[in-house]
């Protein structure tokens, strides 16, 4: 027995292959072609860009460093957040301009400080613990504000990675703020 054939043939490609063929289209629009094809100056923005980023990571854990030393009864609170910093940091680093891996510190993804607070200037950390909290809560907000702002100038990947720790920024900003209450 013969099956009779479907009452409409489609022709052309379907709905739901549009769609696919659309989005996989706005992905490779969307990805960096990476550091060997950069033209016209888009690899040094973008290595300054994540330089900087860097850098603006590693002044965040020197704050946090500098609390812990000062209030060492808040490294339980603060060693997940610290943590995420450095994991920030560890990530902005993990290329250099020249696109070679960047060596990461072993600490990176510790909540324990680093030596590094110990060898930068002395930071004035409040004495009361609800001053340090809004201290490092002001400092996650204002670069949480600056990356937020500084991610319309770089390209895919970096923009995505800036995004992602702006957001972590203001989460830790709001959870600073709200355990100083």
């Amino acid at each position: 027995m013969s099956y009779p054939p479907p009452p409409r043939t489609l022709s052309g490609p379907r709905r739901r292959s549009l769609f696919a063929s659309a989005a996989g289209a706005a992905l490779l629009v969307g990805c960096s072609a990476g550091p060997d094809s950069a033209a016209g100056g888009t690899l040094s923005v973008t290595a300054r860009a994540r330089a900087r980023a860097a850098r603006d990571s590693e002044g965040l854990l020197e704050r946090y460093d500098a609390v812990l030393a000062a209030h060492p009864a808040l490294a339980e609170p603060l060693g997940p957040l610290r943590a995420q910093v450095a994991a920030h940091r560890a990530a902005f680093a993990g290329r250099t301009a020249t696109g070679t891996q960047a060596p990461v510190s072993a600490s990176a993804g510790s909540a324990a400080p680093t030596a590094t607070a110990a060898s930068s200037p002395a930071l004035a950390v409040p004495v009361g613990v609800k001053d340090a909290l809004a201290f490092l809560a002001t400092a996650e907000r204002s670069l949480a504000d600056r990356r937020a702002k500084d991610l319309l100038d770089v390209p895919g990947e970096l923009a995505r990675l800036m995004a992602s720790a702006a957001a972590a920024g203001a989460a830790h900003a709001y959870l600073l703020t709200e355990g100083a209450k």
